[in-house]
């Protein structure tokens, strides 16, 4: 590799460095869990994706266990070689009965399922409407289809509907609106009531990426549409939050949508077969979701507590009534200060800033779990407190 190459990417880092911009990484320890290992050290843990504290559940542990004794411990092979187990099928049809969709399909993640999406269903006649702050893994793969592009500023239905309007006066043969049915960075909900209605109105497909909300959001965790009270025509979503928290994505739908999806998709061709462990253990964790009443009430009963105890003390919160809790702090240099300081005081939160977030809205996003004791909470209060003031967030 050439010197000159070398010193673009050093230099490129130190511009990161010098913005304030450097992401870090610390060596977890112990399993996923309330409390996590680091550095010889144990702190609560705000900021994994385990609202329901599935991740260390022994009954999955045990799942898995067991399935690599009966299953082995890979695949080596993609699914339509010689990949696919039962397992994997009984998973899809799971997850379908449990989503209220005629099937699925398993991808390595819901990046690899948003990926692989749109190419196979749209083509240079169609069109897709996409949200702007959709995630990463959707723009991508929209990226990755000839289908005309169309964006709508974040849950403005108004420019949602001027661009359902361009498409069908550019002619397109089939619309497909892609939205999060949550937004990660602010915890905020879509509108997926209103979006419906105008997707029913132009004749329009709509798919949701529901990955921060399948297991504890709707009744029975079934997600934000049923929560909202609506359908959606296509569903992706994530083993790897509350249904466990290893890997695994997957994408709902109809059955000729499934069945294309098996033939064209492209990182569900040409990627192994989910491992046995996980897939045996996705399945353990939809047992404990379909019975967790006890444990999203819980969840929804720590966001209230913390929310409330965050306010109290004086932080700027984002409002919202999901687990996802951020703490705006504005500039990166201060998020990052702050997440250092909360570190030494014994809670694992990280600083979100530019690119995960748009400059000048930095932040700590903070999330919930159900597992979390009223203890755990208001150790972290104390903590958040005390950081605040002696960061300068808080005066």
């Amino acid at each position: 590799m050439s010197d000159a190459f070398l010193s673009h990417m050093r230099d490129t880092l130190a511009g990161i460095e010098a913005e304030g911009l450097m992401k870090t990484e610390r060596l977890i320890t112990s399993p996923q869990g309330t409390r996590v290992g680091v550095d010889g050290r144990e702190l609560i843990n705000l900021c994994a994706n385990n609202y329901l504290g599935l991740a260390d559940h022994p009954a999955l542990v045990e799942a898995a266990t067991e399935a690599m004794r009966d299953h082995g411990y890979g695949m080596a092979s993609v699914r339509f070689i010689c990949g696919t187990q039962d397992l994997h099928r009984e998973l899809e049809q799971r997850l379908a009965a449990f989503l209220g969709t005629q099937d699925s399909i398993l991808f390595a993640a819901c990046f690899d399922a948003n990926g692989a999406l749109f190419e196979p269903l749209l083509g240079p006649e169609d069109a897709v409407i996409s949200d702007a702050l959709n995630h990463a893994s959707i723009i991508d793969g929209i990226r990755l289809c000839k289908a005309k592009r169309y964006r709508y500023a974040n849950s403005d239905m108004a420019d949602l509907e001027a661009q359902l309007k361009a498409a069908r006066a550019d002619g397109a043969r089939h619309i497909m609106i892609a939205t999060d049915g949550v937004f990660s960075m602010d915890g905020y909900l879509a509108k997926l009531p209103e979006i419906r209605a105008l997707a029913d109105q132009y004749d329009a497909l709509l798919m949701v990426d529901d990955c921060h909300a399948t297991g504890f959001m709707g009744p029975k965790g079934e997600g934000t549409p049923a929560h909202c009270g609506v359908s959606a025509d296509l569903l992706t979503g994530t083993l790897g939050k509350a249904l466990g928290g290893a890997l695994g994505g997957y994408i709902a739908g109809p059955q000729p949508v499934i069945d294309l999806l098996r033939q064209r998709a492209r990182p569900y061709l040409f990627s192994n077969a989910l491992p046995p462990a996980v897939v045996a253990a996705g399945l353990k964790a939809l047992d404990l979701v379909e019975q967790g009443d006890d444990l999203r009430a819980q969840l929804f009963e720590n966001s209230r507590y913390w929310r409330d105890g965050l306010t109290e003390i004086g932080f700027d919160l984002l409002e919202g009534e999901h687990p996802i809790i951020p703490v705006m702090l504005y500039d990166a240099r201060k998020a990052q200060a702050m997440a250092q300081r909360l570190y030494e005081l014994g809670v694992y939160v990280s600083g979100f800033f530019f690119p995960v977030v748009p400059k000048g809205r930095a932040r700590i996003r903070t999330q919930m779990n159900a597992a979390l004791t009223r203890a755990d909470l208001d150790e972290a209060l104390a903590a958040f407190d005390r950081a605040g003031r002696d960061t300068g967030v808080l005066t």
